[in-house]
């Protein structure tokens, strides 16, 4: 395979979460293109599966002026902190639950046309009720955020239908679902 070549980059934008940059490549046929890159924090999602049912969220997305319901997500923006520590904050956070279990089920390139982005997707089992730590108050979205229990077959389903549209959310169904069946969990399916 032939190798490319950036010639020259340039930070175009510096946010507090992401950073675009201007790359300059030399692709192997000897041409220099230009090619944005959109560089952002990693990361994380959980599926929650209780007794046969998934806990998600709706959550408005600006970007996409919807209202999208999802799983449970957020970033890896503390220092240090490992994703499978994030996966678990980010549950109790947003949906008071912490996990007895947590699977790493992948970790997906979210746009690789377009940004270094990279999402842990984990399936969370042995869910008990637990409260965010005393400095935590949700803000901005996530204040409006709301908590939607449904059966795991049934997401799955309107995943498919194209009905849930977030690629984390429909990725980490399709999976877990997958991960369950394969060790026989009732969870899995409709009883």
């Amino acid at each position: 395979m032939s190798e490319y070549h950036v010639e020259s980059s340039e930070t175009v934008y510096d946010g507090v979460l992401s950073r675009a940059r201007m790359d300059r490549v030399r692709m192997p046929d000897g041409h220099t293109r230009a090619r944005e890159v959109m560089e952002h924090v990693p990361a994380v999602a959980v599926v929650a599966v209780d007794q046969g049912c998934v806990v998600l969220v709706r959550q408005y997305r600006h970007p996409l002026r919807e209202w999208l319901l999802e799983v449970p997500a957020g970033l890896l923006d503390i220092e240090g902190e490992a994703p499978d520590d994030a996966a678990r904050r980010e549950l109790i956070e947003e949906v008071g639950l912490e996990p007895g279990r947590l699977d790493e089920l992948v970790t997906f390139a979210n746009s690789a046309g377009w940004t270094d982005e990279r999402t842990t997707v984990y399936l969370a089992t042995d869910l008990r009720p637990a409260s965010p730590p005393d400095d935590f108050s949700a803000d901005a979205e996530e204040a409006g955020m709301q908590v939607v229990r449904m059966r795991l077959d049934e997401a799955v389903a309107r995943a498919r239908r194209g009905d849930l549209c977030d690629a984390k959310t429909v990725i980490g169904l399709l999976l877990a679902q997958a991960r369950l069946q394969a060790a026989g969990r009732r969870d899995a399916t409709a009883e």
